[in-house]
């Protein structure tokens, strides 16, 4: 079901147990040869394939928010971002909405790594301020870690074995979706390192501490059949993720 389509009869009418799907994704660099809407094109399609699902008529999805916490991109003209906390209370205020309106279950799926940390503390604190509630559902989910990681053994070819960033899986997503939006020969774009980062700790950083292009991975190795694998794999994933929402019996141990 789709929430732009509705009137508020048809959403008032119906149960609040329905999860309320929010998508959200950024508008931000993604090297030389990648549109700066990558994240959002991405989110878009997986949710598309999702609503082709049968769980797509057991939840109420709004439309995709395409600004995302993206300051770590700020140094590369086109960028548009929202400050932490800025976006940490517009998603919380996305879902305040939605818990007024006495429904229980809300899922925030993200399409932008710099989205995680605010939308973990946004639903940190809407608990805190519904601390008694042991009704509401409330998570976000990263379409790329729904389904587990895709690998060479489920896809052929496959190099890497996490995302990066306008790296061989982003830029074979956007090839199936478009080859137009990748700019020159992307077989000729430079392997980026992702590097030790001071793992297992958390080290603060800018784009440009790790990736003067601005990519992150290894886009030379993307093709247009690895992206629709992609697509079909992480769009699984988010739907057998949005069944088992569906399916909550109340209970912690989900």
């Amino acid at each position: 079901m789709e929430l732009p389509d509705l009137t508020w009869p048809a959403v008032d009418a119906l149960p609040r147990t329905t999860p309320i799907i929010f998508p959200i994704a950024a508008l931000e660099q993604h090297g030389k040869h990648m549109p700066v809407f990558t994240d959002s094109l991405l989110l878009g399609e997986v949710i598309r394939r999702v609503k082709l699902t049968p769980v797509a008529e057991k939840c109420l999805f709004a439309p995709l928010l395409w600004l995302g916490n993206s300051h770590h991109h700020m140094d590369f003209p086109g960028t548009l971002s929202a400050t932490p906390r800025v976006y940490l209370d517009l998603i919380k205020d996305l879902a305040t909405c939605f818990l007024a309106h006495g429904f229980t279950r809300l899922v925030f799926v993200n399409g932008h790594g710099g989205n995680v940390t605010p939308y973990q503390q946004a639903l940190f604190e809407l608990k805190q301020e519904h601390r008694k509630r042991a009704d509401l559902l409330l998570l976000a989910l990263t379409y790329w870690d729904a389904g587990g990681k895709p690998s060479s053994a489920t896809i052929p070819g496959l190099v890497q074995n996490r995302m990066g960033h306008a790296c061989e899986w982003e830029t074979s997503m956007v090839l199936r979706l478009n080859p137009k939006l990748v700019v020159g020969n992307v077989a000729q774009v430079p392997e980026v390192l992702w590097g030790k980062e001071f793992l297992p700790g958390y080290r603060a950083w800018v784009m440009p501490d790790r990736s003067a292009p601005g990519h992150v991975g290894i886009p030379a190795a993307a093709t247009p059949e690895k992206g629709e694998a992609l697509f079909a794999h992480f769009a699984a994933g988010v739907s057998a993720y949005l069944e088992r929402v569906v399916s909550w019996d109340g209970s912690w141990d989900w």
